[in-house]
C-alpha cells in the first residue's frame, strides 16, 4: 500500500492549465464603471501586463517558466498521501488521497501563486507589491516570495484575524513585509470604514480596496497589486497541485477519481486540486467535485450569480460571480481564510455549469472532523482544511453505507500550527456556530441593487 506517492523534481508539470478555455459556456466578461467589457490596459495600473495576459487568456496551457520551476523545487512536486488511519477509523471500503499543500514554506497553497505572481512583477519592473489577507496565509506566501524576489511587500490583514493570529504577522515580519491590521489609518478607504464602523472587525472586501488605494496612488508607479485567489491567473497557477495529483495517482496505478473535494473561500485552492478533473469531466469522465464552505459565508452554496465588486470601496470591475455583496462582513470564524463576499468567477461559472456541486458546513462540525483527523492521520490542519475534511468524511461514510471501494482525493490546503487559539477555544466550549441568518444576507445583498446582472447561461449537459 503506498501511504505517500512521490514525484521527482524532472517529473513536476511544465505548464498550467487554463479552464476557460475549455468552460461549455464561456465566462462573462468583466465590467469597468461605464457597464461596458473591462480592456487590458484599464487593470495596468493595479497589475503588470505580464499577468493581465494571462488573466485574459484563452490558451488551455501556459508554460511554467524555468526560473520559476527553480523556485517551486524548494517544496515541490508536493506528495500524494494517503489517509488509511483515517479510512481504518471510519471503517470506509473508499480510498481517501490528499493533496499535502502544507509542506510550502508558508505551510498552504498560497506560494504557488505567491512565487509567480513577484517572479511576473519583478520582470516588468516593479519595485513594491502591496496584498490583503484573511487568516494570514495569503500574506505569509506573498512576503516569503517577495524576500526570494528582493521586492518590497504591505499587507493589509483583515483585524479579526489580525488579532486571532500574530504569529501569522510575525511570519511576514522575518520575510521583510510590513503587516497592518485592516481597515486602517493609512488608507482613504480604511479612514472612511472607521468613521462609519469604529468597532469592525474587518473584512478581505476592505482590506483588499486598502492596497488597490495604496498600489494605484503611488506616483512612481512602481508598485502594484497582488491577489491571492479569485482571478484567472491566480486559479491558473493553483492547478499546478491538481496536474501533479493526475500523476501521482497514475503512478499507482489508481485509474479512475469518484469524488474531488476542495475548501473554497476565494476559490483558488479549490480550483488548484479540481480544474484538472473538471476538464476530465467535461470530456466524459464521471466525477463529483464538490467546493466546500462555511454556513456564516455562503457563497456558492446561498448567495445570487451576478455581477459585484470584488472590495469594498468598489475600486475592482465588476466580476460575474457568486457574491453575498461587496458590503458582506462576515462573522469572525477561525476559518479567516473562507470568509470573502465574492467567489471566483471560473469557479462560480464551473458551479453554474453543473460541474461542480457546492456544500457548507458548521464551524464546529468542521473542528470535530479536524480532531479526528489529527488523532488518526495525526497532522492538524488550518480550519479552512477542516472544512474539505468534513466533506471527506461525509463521502468515505457514505461509500461504506452503499459497500462502494470509491477514490475520493481532496487538497489538505494547509497546516493549523498557527491556528492553534482556534482549537483551544474549540475544546474549551467558547466556540458558537453562526449561519448566516436570512435577514442579514438580504441586508448585505442590498450593496449589488442597481449593479449589472449577470444572466447564468449554462449548456445543460450536467
Amino acid at each position: 500500500m503506498s501511504v505517500k506517492v512521490l514525484l521527482n523534481e524532472d517529473e513536476i508539470p511544465r505548464q498550467w492549465y487554463n479552464l476557460a478555455a475549455d468552460l461549455p459556456t464561456p465566462m462573462q466578461p468583466p465590467l469597468g464603471p461605464d457597464g461596458n467589457p473591462v480592456k487590458a490596459e484599464d487593470l495596468a495600473p493595479i497589475f503588470p501586463m505580464n499577468l493581465i495576459e494571462q488573466e485574459v487568456s484563452q490558451q488551455r496551457w501556459i508554460d511554467i517558466p524555468e526560473e520559476i520551476l527553480q523556485i517551486l523545487y524548494r517544496w515541490r512536486p508536493s506528495p500524494l498521501r494517503r489517509a488509511v488511519f483515517l479510512e481504518k477509523a471510519l471503517g470506509t471500503p473508499a480510498k481517501i488521497y490528499y493533496k499535502d499543500e502544507g509542506v510550502s514554506p508558508a505551510g498552504s497553497h498560497k506560494p504557488n501563486t505567491a512565487v509567480p505572481q513577484a517572479w511576473y512583477n519583478k520582470q516588468f519592473g516593479i519595485k513594491s507589491i502591496t496584498t490583503e489577507t484573511g487568516a494570514g496565509q495569503w500574506g505569509s506566501a506573498l512576503a516569503f516570495a517577495c524576500a526570494l524576489m528582493g521586492l518590497k511587500c504591505k499587507v493589509y490583514m483583515v483585524r479579526i484575524s489580525f488579532d486571532q493570529k500574530p504569529f501569522r504577522k510575525m511570519m511576514m515580519n522575518v520575510w521583510g513585509a510590513d503587516c497592518v491590521a485592516s481597515p486602517s489609518t493609512q488608507t482613504q478607504a480604511g479612514r472612511d470604514i472607521l468613521a462609519r464602523y469604529p468597532d469592525t472587525p474587518g473584512s478581505l472586501g476592505i482590506a483588499i480596496s486598502e492596497a488597490i488605494e495604496e498600489a494605484v496612488t503611488d506616483k512612481t508607479g512602481q508598485t502594484r497589486y497582488s491577489l491571492g485567489s479569485v482571478l484567472n491567473h491566480v486559479l491558473l497557477h493553483q492547478t499546478i497541485i491538481g496536474l501533479e495529483a493526475k500523476k501521482q495517482l497514475q503512478k499507482i496505478g489508481e485509474k479512475k477519481v469518484d469524488v474531488v473535494i476542495g475548501c473554497a473561500g476565494g476559490g483558488s485552492n479549490f480550483a488548484g486540486i479540481a480544474f484538472p478533473f473538471i476538464a476530465d469531466k467535461i470530456n466524459g469522465a464521471d466525477i463529483e467535485i464538490y467546493p466546500v464552505e462555511p454556513t456564516s459565508c455562503p457563497t456558492l452554496t446561498r448567495a445570487p450569480f451576478t455581477y459585484d465588486h470584488g472590495d469594498v470601496a468598489k475600486m475592482t470591475p465588476l466580476l460575474p460571480m457568486h457574491t453575498l455583496g461587496h458590503a458582506f462582513v462576515s462573522p469572525p470564524i477561525h476559518a479567516g481564510g473562507l470568509r470573502y463576499h465574492g467567489m471566483a468567477p471560473l469557479v462560480s461559472q464551473a458551479v453554474v455549469e453543473g460541474l461542480a456541486t457546492p456544500k457548507a458546513y458548521d464551524q464546529l462540525h468542521c473542528y470535530d472532523s479536524a480532531l479526528l483527523w489529527a488523532r488518526t492521520e495525526g497532522y492538524i490542519p488550518a480550519p479552512e482544511t477542516s472544512h474539505a475534511i468534513t466533506a471527506v468524511i461525509e463521502e468515505a461514510k457514505k461509500a461504506k453505507e452503499e459497500g462502494k471501494e470509491k477514490v475520493i482525493l481532496f487538497s489538505w490546503s494547509g497546516h493549523g500550527l498557527m491556528d492553534l487559539v482556534g482549537y483551544a477555544n474549540f475544546m474549551a466550549g467558547k466556540l458558537i456556530d453562526y449561519p448566516l441568518p436570512e435577514d442579514e444576507l438580504r441586508e448585505s445583498l442590498k450593496s449589488i441593487e442597481g449593479l449589472p446582472k449577470a444572466p447564468m447561461v449554462r449548456s445543460g449537459r450536467w
